[in-house]
């Protein structure tokens, strides 16, 4: 009876480590990373909560809660894969309908921005994939027009132009400049304004043109600084939200229990063991 038991529990610890053998490799699968951010971009749209899940998944990575128009967060590192972002209305319940939602397939070393962009009456979420690598001595630079005051912008980085008459909503492509300090303008059709900007080599940015009340404003996002694996603005805590994170690996506990029930079942042994050679003895 007693070494039955002794039998039984041997098996269950070598369950448990037949469990560890099998999670391994499915937790390996997801060992690339890449990079997101979020962005609400339509001036006209009020605060927003956005939520980011892993795909399938209804317990979200992350909330934001009361995203204003122009408000773009740090990059959060992510395991590569299908991931989705919802936005809701400030306040909305956490399982009401969003407002607007949209997958992304986050590739391993890759960096994107998700925005919410267009009027309030064609809102729309929209992905960019940030660039992480520049000409040797250059900067990357591209322009997202975010203003609806003015419907298209031209923009200039020193004597370089970076968007002619590039209409609201809309965003170019990368363009290379020469490093150094510049003053970024942009006009429309009845606003123009002037920021000066450092554009360092290996540097990568985003400048954003925005609506503030009366006149346009440049925002200059950095995407990336001298680095091909790690998008600059990464904040240690991520992107701030109030949602927890997903439970943490079950690997160390399992191994926890294993090694208990191996212990156990290896002084079982041995008592049964002391127990034989005293009866013999006798």
């Amino acid at each position: 009876m007693k070494f039955t038991r002794i039998v039984r529990t041997a098996a269950a610890a070598g369950l448990v480590l037949g469990m560890v053998g099998l999670a391994a490799p499915a937790a390996s699968a997801h060992s690339g990373t890449g990079w997101l951010r979020l962005a609400h971009l339509s001036p006209n749209t009020p605060a927003v909560d956005v939520y980011l899940y892993s795909f399938g998944n209804s317990s979200a990575m992350v909330v934001l809660k009361h995203v204003t128009y122009g408000t773009v967060s740090g990059y959060e590192k992510v395991a590569s894969g299908e991931y989705t972002v919802a936005m809701r209305g400030a306040g909305a319940a956490a399982g009401s309908k969003p407002v607007l939602s949209t997958t992304i397939d986050v590739a391993t070393g890759a960096a994107y921005t998700v925005a919410g962009m267009g009027p309030a009456s064609g809102l729309r979420l929209q992905v960019f994939k940030d660039a992480l690598t520049t000409p040797k001595g250059k900067s990357l630079v591209r322009v997202i027009q975010a203003s609806l005051q003015q419907h298209k912008v031209t923009v200039t980085a020193g004597g370089t132009a970076l968007a002619s008459s590039l209409p609201f909503a809309d965003v170019t492509s990368y363009k290379a400049v020469a490093a150094g300090t510049r003053k970024v303008h942009a006009s429309g059709g009845t606003e123009n304004t002037t920021k000066t900007v450092s554009l360092a080599a290996g540097s990568i940015h985003t400048i954003v043109i925005l609506d503030d009340p009366g006149h346009l404003t440049i925002d200059n996002l950095t995407d990336a600084v001298g680095s091909a694996t790690a998008p600059a603005g990464a904040p240690a805590t991520g992107l701030g939200g109030t949602a927890p994170r997903p439970g943490a690996s079950l690997l160390p506990w399992l191994a926890i229990v294993c090694a208990g029930l191996l212990l156990t079942a290896a002084s079982a042994i041995r008592r049964r063991q002391s127990r034989a050679r005293t009866l013999r003895a006798r």
